[in-house]
């Protein structure tokens, strides 16, 4: 269901704003015509643009965001342009402050939701707990990564409350 509505909130946003000089839609703002160059740059725009997304997420407990925390970091964040299937991979690996961190979880689940959130490119978002920086990183890393664990975690509502606080921008 979560997923279903990012979906439909994508395709709005896209109908609107992302229209071609024909007035037809277009499902990626690139051009066809697009010089290497131009899709390379637009690749390192859009990395520039998550990690400055994923650093202000706040801690769970702590009154720090990730990026104070040294949880995410620029160069933890690729990018690759799929050309061929018209869309970015992008792979986001994070580091909990302790090997053994019970809110990893919920750190990788508020990094998805609030890249979901923000980002209008079409991408395949990949989100990984650095390798040997925790004792079940495997297990958190498939629950991070299966769309229907992360929308049934969005519908419990206490869950959500602390998702939502975690992503909320400071004003």
């Amino acid at each position: 269901m979560f997923a279903n509505l990012m979906q439909q909130t994508k395709k709005i946003i896209q109908e609107k704003y992302l229209k071609n000089d024909s007035g037809n839609t277009t499902a990626n703002p690139i051009a066809i015509e697009a010089t290497d160059e131009q899709l390379d740059e637009k690749t390192h725009e859009l990395k520039d643009q998550i990690y400055d997304i994923i650093r202000t997420i706040k801690d769970p407990e702590k009154p720090a965001t990730l990026e104070d925390l040294s949880v995410v970091y620029e160069n933890g964040v690729e990018v690759i342009n799929q050309r061929n299937l018209k869309l970015y991979t992008v792979r986001i690996e994070f580091n909990p402050t302790v090997p053994h961190c019970s809110l990893a979880t919920l750190i990788g689940l508020s990094i998805r939701i609030k890249v979901i959130r923000s980002i209008l490119e079409n991408v395949k978002l990949d989100i990984y707990i650095k390798e040997g920086a925790h004792t079940t990183e495997e297990e958190i890393n498939k629950q991070i990564n299966d769309k229907e664990r992360v929308a049934a975690a969005m519908e419990n509502p206490s869950l959500r409350d602390v998702v939502e606080k975690c992503i909320k921008e400071e004003e």
